[in-house]
Formats: structure tokens, sequence, C-alpha cells
């Protein structure tokens, strides 16, 4: 049904046409689609067990208003955001761009959502059905950068199974500097101080750029097991590669997402996989549209993985799919659970 459709979905605007998507959502017009339980796909994280490792990434709800629809459709675990203390419109339209020809998104959103006491209360009012994490960041005109992530953690700490802390969006200016290690250290160690004052033990991930260098990794991966931190998600849109793209969307400044980042990310989440060992997990996110490209991240390192992009060219029932297909490889490989293929490629 999506393959008839995409055609006239796509002769909207991106924005609009997500707009539309998240009220057919709100309204549950959408076909119950979760797969039936399957011990080879089943996962841990967070010490919780989910059916499946397919998670969806933050952007897609970024109000947290259909999350409990969205694991409707299949998704293991649903990831929204990024929510910032105070209510804002993000960066001027249009600031979202299809490349139809190379399969990715360019936006330049800016964290448009309603605020940390919107989305807060629109949570504790539908409390979500599965695994749930919630993406903070701070407000673009912020006068502390750091306060925010930690209003965050005191507004989200008790709503959400985990918390993603924002550090790698290209459409803040200067949100990249938190991958300074001396940021970053101060980062996390408020992070850390404020989670011993609300007496918290929520995990916090913290989701990094796909453009940072072998130094940059290393130093990133030290602070992330100096403070104990749960899940690395590896990574974000990129607002460099842009050299082989057909579109000529290409040349719309903003984060790329997408099937372009898809070998990229692999390089990027089997470096920090070499240095983060199994003490740290990983989420795999960039270019997962299938089954095969899900098994590329999880044979790299990856233990769950996340899309978002890869739903808009694919349609809703991609995390359906994808589980039915890692189901196949699983078996394929011959081993009990899929958590035996994580990092096995060298």
């Amino acid at each position: 049904m999506f393959n008839k459709l995409r055609s006239l979905i796509f002769k909207f605007d991106p924005e609009l046409a997500h707009n539309l998507a998240i009220k057919v959502l709100r309204y549950n017009y959408v076909p119950y689609n979760k797969i039936p339980v399957n011990n080879l796909i089943e996962t841990e994280i967070f010490g919780k067990k989910i059916s499946n490792p397919v998670g969806l990434a933050a952007g897609f709800d970024k109000d947290a208003e259909v999350y409990n629809s969205l694991f409707k459709l299949g998704f293991g675990f649903v990831e929204v955001g990024t929510i910032t203390p105070l209510k804002q419109y993000g960066n001027p339209k249009p600031r979202v761009f299809r490349l139809e020809e190379d399969e990715a998104l360019i936006n330049r959103l800016g964290f448009n959502n309603s605020g940390a006491d919107t989305v807060g209360s629109r949570i504790k009012s539908s409390p979500p059905s599965g695994l749930f994490g919630i993406n903070i960041g701070p407000n673009k005109d912020t006068k502390n950068r750091v306060e925010d992530y930690l209003i965050g953690l005191r507004k989200f700490y008790n709503l959400a199974d985990y918390l993603t802390i924002n550090i790698s969006s290209p459409n803040t200016e200067n949100l990249r500097s938190f991958h300074n290690e001396n940021e970053l250290n101060e980062l996390l160690s408020e992070i850390e101080n404020e989670k011993k004052i609300l007496k918290t033990n929520v995990p916090i991930a913290v989701k990094v750029s796909p453009d940072i260098n072998n130094e940059n990794i290393e130093k990133i991966s030290e602070l992330l097991l100096k403070y104990n931190i749960s899940t690395a998600i590896i990574s974000n849109s990129t607002d460099r590669n842009r050299e082989n793209l057909k579109n000529i969307n290409k040349l719309e400044k903003g984060g790329l997402s997408g099937k372009p980042l898809e070998i990229k990310t692999n390089l990027l989440i089997n470096k920090f996989f070499k240095i983060l060992k199994n003490k740290i997990k990983i989420i795999g996110v960039g270019g997962v549209d299938s089954g095969k490209s899900a098994y590329e991240k999880i044979i790299n390192g990856a233990s769950l993985i996340q899309l978002y992009t890869g739903m808009v060219y694919k349609g809703p029932n991609i995390a359906s799919k994808i589980s039915k297909e890692l189901i196949e490889i699983t078996k394929n490989h011959g081993v009990k659970n899929i958590s035996e293929l994580v990092g096995i490629k060298k």
C-alpha cells in the first residue's frame, strides 16, 4: 500500500508530509503490526528485554505525541525528542529536503518542540507501552547549555527507560563543541552529580556526531567509560558527505541522513566497539532500511539499531520487515540469539 501511495506523499512538502503522518498515528489509523516474539532476536538493554533490536530514532516523534502508535508498528523501542527546557520554533522554513535519488534527507529543523513541561505532561497522561527513551538538548538561545541538560534530566528521569544526551546535531550552533574533551567531561560530571542528587539510576545514552576523528573517538570513549554511560548512540546526521550525492538538494545547509551515511557510520561503530568492547552497548544509526543494513551495523558492534529516514522511504511497516529479515539472518548463522553476532566483523 505504501509503495502505491509514496509518489503521492512525496508531492507534499517533506515537513507537511511528516505532520500528516503524525496526525494519522495520533488518531490510530495504523494497523497493529507487532511481530510474534522470537527468541532469536529478543534483545536486552538497560536490564529489560525487548522483542527486537529495531528502534525509532529521535527526530520523528519530536514532541512525544505518537510513541504508543509507533510501538504498534513493531518497533522494539522508541526514542522521542529532542526536547529542550523551553518551547522553541526551530529554524525558519523550509527546513526539510528530500534527496530521492540518494534515499536521503537533509534537515535543519533546530530542535523544534513544545518544551519540557508540555511534553512531560503529555507522557504522564499516556504512559509508554514499550521501552521508551527521551532525547534532551539545550535551547538555542540559552545562557547555560549544561544547565539545560540538567533541567531535562530533572524533568524526565522518572518518565523514561533511558535519557539521551544529544551533543551531535549540526543544526544548533556550537552544540558539537561538547565533543571536546574538557566540555564533555564537565557535562558528564554534572549529569553524574545531578543523578546522585535525584537519587536516580536512569540510564544515560550519549549521541555522537559521525564527523569526529580518531583522536576524538578515543577521548570520548574514555569519558563514556569514566562516567559509566550506559549506551553510545552512533551516530547523528552529518553536515558533510555531499560529494557523491545526485539530488540538487545536496546544496542545502543542514544534517544529512539516510543511505549516504551507511558505510561511514558502520566504520565509526566498529572503531568505538573495539575500544568500548562490551562495557558500553552501542546503538547504531545511519542508513538502516533493511535486515541486511541492520545486520551490517550489528556485526560492526551495534547491539541495537535505530532508523528514521529509512521509514520515510520504505514505509511504516519497516520495523516488522527488518525484524523478520533479522530472524532469517540469525537462523542462517546457526546461533541462538542475535547478540552473538555483535561485533563479529574484525
